[in-house]
């Protein structure tokens, strides 16, 4: 195959993965537009809101940080609180990396910054295998939409009266729950594990032992152990009962 052969086809790849993405690109619009008005309301300069965006694109990472700067956090504990939230990215790139066609480790390196969970849901049902240029179209027009319309929303919620501006910090408690509850009613085991780090951190935070950060850093990994803890006898105990 000559060079302006696989050049077009790339680009032709790279048309359909765009296409498949715009779906994504409209769904982030309004999480996108309302992170930009709360960096704005938090104290982020326009920059600072930006760049977050460009560097982490990380939606539910990026709206705990706005939270966990607002207390006051310092840097090491929104890192690993971070990792934490995104630990699950490990599983989903290991699960792409059987999907998408060989290349360069240097390119998959590069679009794999792009992989979220809405991206990875668009490319995972594809039936066939994908090439390099879906991929890069799929996470191209996410991360696009993602990046503009932070910018649009800071510059939106700097427009607002400040009274508003301040009342809008309610919404990253109501957009937490919105990502809670869908994933509370499909699983038992995440009701469980909200629960039990919700007690965990209470209990760190309301006896002062640990600051705001580190609280829920090791609330998330005391529930996370036990809960798999939990998980892990009851189905010992299942195996030693159908084994009589």
């Amino acid at each position: 195959m000559d060079l302006v052969t696989s050049e077009r086809r790339y680009f032709g790849e790279f048309k359909k993965g765009l296409i498949a993405g715009v779906s994504i690109a409209i769904g982030y619009v309004p999480i996108a537009l309302t992170f930009g008005l709360l960096a704005k309301t938090t104290g982020l300069s326009f920059w600072m809101a930006v760049s977050m965006s460009v560097i982490v694109y990380a939606g539910a990472s990026q709206y705990m940080s706005l939270s966990l700067i607002a207390f006051g956090t310092g840097v090491i504990e929104i890192i690993l609180t971070t990792l934490i939230v995104n630990i699950r990215h490990f599983l989903m790139s290991a699960s792409l990396q059987e999907r998408v066609a060989d290349d360069r480790i240097i390119v998959k390196a590069a679009y794999s910054f792009g992989l979220t969970d809405e991206s990875f849901s668009v490319v995972a049902t594809s039936k066939e295998k994908l090439s390099t240029g879906y991929v890069v179209g799929v996470f191209f027009i996410a991360y696009a939409s993602w990046v503009i319309f932070t910018a649009i929303g800071y510059v939106f919620g700097a427009a607002l009266p400040e009274t508003l501006q301040e009342g809008m910090t309610v919404a990253l408690y109501a957009m937490f729950i919105g990502l809670l509850v869908p994933a509370l009613k499909g699983s038992v085991k995440v009701f469980f594990l909200a629960v039990t780090a919700g007690a965990f951190n209470t209990i760190l935070t309301m006896n002062e032992i640990l600051s705001t950060g580190w609280s829920i850093v090791t609330a998330t990994l005391l529930s996370a152990f036990l809960i798999e803890l939990v998980v892990y006898l009851r189905e010992k105990r299942g195996k030693h009962q159908n084994g009589k």
